[in-house]
């Protein structure tokens, strides 16, 4: 699997250019404050939003491409997404939810169901809460409903928009589990937060973007430069502190940021 994408979006508040790709079996952190253009690039790589400019395409299909007038519609893309809200049916309980992509189309209800109860039971979600409908959910088992759905018709991109978001500890670590063992039969997995141990918990590369635009990409090793000295959190404040409020900056490599961000230590 490999994902490049190079759009341009132009919101109200914000010019957003993005420009990033993931290769077969990572899991790539989209890294961000709130409000830089995060959930913009989700909803664009989901087919909920049409860019103004550029081109998203999955190996050899081509779902987005501007200039050549392609559009490839969300039902369409081989995509699981979870918002961060979750987005659950609120009249089906939440076995109900996460067999839904299969009973849409078309499978067979027992097969369906025992489906779903598999992807929750991994999840750690408890079974006695199955025929549970969303208002009645916690907010951590709600997150498991959403995320199992996002799986069950194993998409060949999976988007999670702060997939952490309400889950304790052994969630976090059997949502873990299961990404490391998505990504190792070759689905690609974005991970879209602005919270630095989200990233470095869940991912093999980061991409960082602010005020709309992608600032730096790479592996945890590389962002921190050939001395290993500056944290992640160093570079990552160093990129967001250096944007101007039109968004652009000087530009180096990974060793100037990580050298930047140590003589930003107090």
């Amino acid at each position: 699997m490999t994902l490049a994408v190079d759009i341009r979006v132009a919101r109200a508040d914000l010019q957003i250019r993005a420009d990033l790709d993931a290769s077969d079996g990572e899991t790539v952190a989209l890294l961000g404050p709130n409000g830089a253009g995060k959930s913009t690039v989700v909803d664009c790589l989901a087919g909920l939003l049409e860019p103004d400019e550029g081109r998203i395409a999955l190996d050899d299909e081509t779902w987005v491409d501007v200039a050549g007038e392609r559009w490839t519609p969300a039902e369409r893309r081989p995509v699981g997404v979870v918002f961060q809200n979750g987005l659950l049916i609120p009249h089906l309980s939440a076995i109900e939810n996460v067999a839904f992509p299969l009973r849409a189309r078309g499978e067979d209800r027992s097969v369906a169901r025992e489906r779903a109860t598999d992807l929750l039971t991994r999840l750690g979600f408890p079974a006695v809460r199955a025929d549970a409908r969303p208002n009645e959910l916690s907010g951590g088992e709600a997150q498991r409903v959403a995320l199992a759905r996002a799986l069950i018709h194993e998409p060949r991109l999976l988007l999670l928009d702060e997939p952490l978001t309400g889950l304790d500890p052994s969630g976090a670590r059997a949502l873990k589990d299961l990404l490391r063992e998505r990504a190792g039969a070759g689905i690609g997995v974005l991970v879209s937060t602005h919270l630095l141990d989200v990233a470095e918990r869940l991912c093999d590369r980061v991409v960082i973007i602010d005020h709309g635009r992608t600032r730096a990409a790479g592996t945890f090793a590389e962002l921190r430069g050939p001395d290993h000295e500056a944290t992640l959190e160093d570079v990552f404040l160093a990129l967001t502190r250096e944007t101007g409020e039109d968004g652009d900056r000087a530009r180096g490599g990974p060793g100037d940021r990580a050298r930047d961000a140590r003589e930003a230590r107090p």
